[in-house]
């Protein structure tokens, strides 16, 4: 049986129901709190804040956990997360909905993730995880990716250890469990950090590892309903939402620009690091139709649920539909506005 939470029946609880269309009109006035520092970056160098009929705070709060947070304490009305973040938030009893998603657009070609070992542990393939120690974050998609591998190669949990540890963005965290020792194999991103954890410690005995077969690559823009209940600000989103759209689409078209200006310009990494990382998020595809993006949602579910006692929730009701076309008919444009 799936679980349908009781705050559903009150969505009118700000004064704008959430089965009703989308208001129109952005009032005066309204602020959109944000937390992503790329799409920032993205807005302001295309000067599309400018455009807006609405403004934007934006916000230094990324990762699940910390989105979380801050949607418990009223401070933030836009999150970006992968699969678990949003389901994370409902079980944690703040309603929230997901207004935007996109996904690799060769995801069948590239992981996002992969297990990075500890120059020690001698793993030399997924079946040596028995009897290790496994980092693993409940409230994130590491930990997905950690139960469903586990499944996968059909080891019980009880066979293995894991050790609870919230993942920082840039996954220094991880990657120092894994140094110091204090695990023995740990999901890590597929990017400048998995390439930099091989050069660090890869001469000691560090590998990087696939999981097997399973998606991984998803990521969502999800907001608390309280937000979507306030009429001004969800007309904002709705604004919002397509703006989010094109800067995927812009993104996709424009990785080394992206590299030089944004992790470059704004975080200092080197060329060659900044490129790593920008070619990580882009490549993209923003569906119109939220069907795959559902399932993927409730594989999440039906992975976590069981493992964590939570109830088996419904994806169906973390997404608002009256979002689903917007994002995917602006990237489909190729990130250009009309002037």
């Amino acid at each position: 049986m799936l679980f349908a939470p009781a705050w559903r029946a009150d969505s009118k609880a700000a004064g704008h129901a959430l089965d009703t269309p989308l208001p129109a009109r952005v009032p005066p006035g309204v602020v959109l709190r944000v937390g992503d520092p790329v799409t920032r970056w993205i807005f302001e160098h295309n000067g599309w804040e400018k455009k807006l009929p609405f403004r934007i705070e934006w916000a230094e709060i990324t990762g699940g956990p910390d989105v979380t947070e801050a949607f418990h304490a009223g401070v933030l009305d836009v999150g970006f997360g992968a699969s678990v973040p949003p389901v994370h938030a409902v079980w944690m009893g703040i309603p929230a909905r997901i207004v935007a998603f996109r996904e690799y657009a060769d995801r069948d070609r590239r992981q996002a993730w992969v297990f990075g070992t500890a120059p020690n542990a001698r793993i030399r393939t997924l079946a040596d995880l028995r009897g290790k120690r496994i980092a693993y974050s409940p409230s994130q998609v590491q930990g997905q990716i950690v139960i469903e591998t586990l499944k996968a190669i059909g080891i019980r949990r009880d066979e293995v250890t894991l050790v609870e540890l919230p993942s920082s963005i840039g996954g220094d965290v991880y990657t120092n469990a894994l140094a110091s020792g204090a695990v023995d194999i740990a999901p890590i991103r597929n990017d400048l950090v998995a390439q930099r954890y091989l050069r660090d410690y890869g001469r000691d005995g560090g590998r990087v590892l696939p999981h097997p077969p399973f998606r991984d690559d998803g990521t969502n823009v999800y907001v608390p309903e309280s937000t979507l209940a306030n009429p001004g600000k969800a007309a904002a989103l709705r604004v919002f939402v397509h703006y989010w759209g094109l800067a995927q689409a812009w993104a996709n078209a424009h990785p080394d620009e992206l590299a030089r200006g944004y992790f470059t310009g704004k975080r200092g990494l080197p060329a060659a690091d900044a490129l790593v990382l920008a070619r990580y998020i882009t490549n993209v595809a923003v569906p119109r139709d939220w069907a795959g993006a559902e399932a993927y949602e409730q594989a999440t579910i039906d992975t976590l649920a069981p493992e964590t006692r939570r109830p088996r929730l419904d994806a169906a009701t973390l997404f608002d539909h009256r979002f689903e076309t917007i994002a995917g008919d602006a990237a489909a444009t190729g990130g250009r506005t009309r002037s």
